[in-house]
C-alpha cells in the first residue's frame, strides 16, 4: 500500500470481523449451519484475504468491505455446494462434543446456553424472510451500503429498497417478538 495511513489488510479484517462473522453465519442458512460451524468459514475467509493481500488493489475501507465480503460469499456458496453434491458420506458422520470446560470459557453454562438460544432465534427470523429481504437486510446492516448502492446492485429503485428493507425489518421483530412471546409460556 503506497499511504502510510492507510489500514493494513490485517487492520481491516480485524475492523470488520463482527459483521463478517454475522454475514457468514446469516448466509450460511440452515442446511450449512447444520453441517459446519461459522467460525471455522469466518476463519477460512480471514486466512484467505490475508495469504493473497497483493491482490486487493486498495479502494479504499468500502473497496475492501466489497472484497471482504464477496470471498465470505464465495466461501459460504462453495461449502453449500460441497455438502449438496455429497462428496462426504453423511453416514460415516458423528457429531463432535466439546468438553464442558471449553463450551463457554468466559460464560457460564446458563449465559451459552441463553446466547445460543437467542442466535438461533434470531436465525430462524431471518431464515423466514424472502431472499430478497434477507438480501436487503444484509446490505444496509451488514455491509452498511446506502439505499442507493442497494438499489443500483439489486437493479431496483430506492423507494422499493427502503419498502423491502422496512418490511423485513418489521417482520423479523415481529418474529422476534412471538419467539420471545412463545418462549415464556
Amino acid at each position: 500500500m503506497s499511504d502510510s495511513h492507510e489500514p493494513s489488510v490485517e487492520q481491516l479484517v480485524t475492523r470488520h470481523l463482527p459483521a463478517l462473522r454475522a454475514f457468514v453465519r446469516l448466509r450460511m442458512g440452515l442446511e450449512l449451519r447444520n453441517r459446519e460451524e461459522s467460525c471455522d468459514i469466518v476463519q477460512s475467509v480471514a486466512r484467505e484475504v490475508l495469504q493473497h493481500e497483493d491482490r486487493f488493489a486498495h479502494g479504499g475501507e468500502e473497496g475492501f468491505r466489497a472484497w471482504l465480503f464477496t470471498t465470505a460469499h464465495r466461501k459460504v456458496v462453495n461449502r453449500l455446494e460441497h455438502w449438496r453434491a455429497e462428496k462426504r458420506n453423511a453416514h460415516r458422520e458423528q457429531p463432535v462434543e466439546l468438553p464442558e470446560g471449553l463450551a463457554g470459557l468466559t460464560a457460564s453454562p446458563s449465559q451459552h446456553a441463553s446466547a445460543r438460544e437467542e442466535l438461533l432465534s434470531v436465525e430462524a427470523a431471518f431464515d423466514r424472510l424472502t431472499a430478497e429481504q434477507r438480501e436487503v437486510v444484509t446490505m444496509s446492516r451488514l455491509l452498511s451500503m446506502s439505499h442507493a448502492e442497494i438499489a443500483t446492485r439489486l437493479e431496483r429503485s430506492e423507494v422499493a429498497v427502503r419498502k423491502t428493507l422496512s418490511r423485513a425489518l418489521a417482520k423479523l421483530a415481529a418474529t422476534m417478538a412471538a419467539s420471545d412471546s412463545n418462549s415464556g409460556e
